[in-house]
């Protein structure tokens, strides 16, 4: 069961391609924007301080060509938190798969950015025989199993005790985006980030600190791409370059954008698509 909300997402408004719906499914909710149509489907994950929305310039170029999907991840937006206080990437996967289901799916390629591709990794261990392909930009790591784990934890859940949601909003465009971004880039990392429900973050922060990519290396198909923006202060170009290497993937760097790539130059990261999205139609 779908429900579609036409002109917002309650409380922010949209415009009629990217509509907001929520789908019901039997673990819950799941709150997502679409686009397109057509048997070919891409499905966009987004990082720990963003939502559906921040993947709208990217949908707008993409919409011609096939269906775009952009989930708001479990507890963010409409979608229900997972049932799990510290969840690992398979359970963020369990979800992602009942929204295929719902959807009707049969196919399809999946971008992950930063925490979005540790949810991803989740997927890979399913081994979905939906899933054509991966997308990996600015992949998070995680700390699982790594003394930094704890400091992580407590000086993400200290920051939003201190700076709430709105503090810690203003403050991502600085981190997220390189020094070339427009305004209307750091208002729409701003916007996404002030969508922030608290528990669902919690939720996302525990996956980061206590989960670990590396424990998925061999789940990954070796048609997995890599991609990192040169600006990229968050998981610099360097992390994601060692990454790709120790699991034999191609990497390639975005030009001049920050972590938030696919927000800072949605041409670029479209033409990606575009690209894989060919070579998944020729196997599908």
């Amino acid at each position: 069961m779908t429900q579609a909300f036409p002109n917002s997402d309650t409380p922010t408004s949209s415009e009629p391609f990217f509509t907001y719906e929520i789908v019901k499914t039997g673990k819950g909710d799941i709150g997502l924007r679409r686009c397109g149509q057509g048997p070919h489907t891409v499905v966009l994950l987004h990082g720990i301080s963003s939502g559906a929305d921040s993947w709208r310039e990217c949908a707008r170029l993409l919409q011609n060509d096939m269906q775009v999907v952009a989930w708001d991840a479990p507890g963010y937006g409409h979608s229900t938190p997972l049932a799990q206080a510290q969840p690992q990437a398979v359970d963020y996967a369990c979800q992602l798969q009942c929204l295929l289901n719902e959807l009707g799916v049969d196919h399809c390629l999946v971008v992950g950015h930063s925490l979005g591709a540790l949810m991803a990794s989740g997927l890979a261990k399913q081994h979905d025989p939906r899933v054509k392909q991966f997308l990996l930009i600015s992949p998070a790591l995680g700390y699982g199993g790594t003394d930094k784990a704890d400091q992580v934890r407590a000086g993400r859940f200290a920051a939003m005790a201190e700076k709430g949601v709105q503090g810690i909003a203003q403050a991502l465009p600085n981190r997220l985006l390189s020094a070339l971004a427009s305004e209307a880039h750091r208002q729409a990392v701003t916007a996404n980030a002030m969508k922030l429900n608290e528990g669902g973050y919690r939720q996302a922060v525990e996956l980061l600190c206590g989960d670990d990519i590396y424990r998925y290396a061999d789940d990954f198909p070796q048609n997995t791409r890599v991609y990192c923006g040169d600006a990229d202060i968050v998981t610099p170009p360097e992390q994601s370059a060692e990454f790709a290497k120790r699991l034999g993937l191609p990497f390639e760097l975005i030009s001049q954008a920050g972590h938030a790539s696919y927000i800072e130059q949605p041409q670029q990261i479209a033409d990606l698509i575009q690209q894989a999205m060919s070579n998944v139609r020729g196997v599908a």
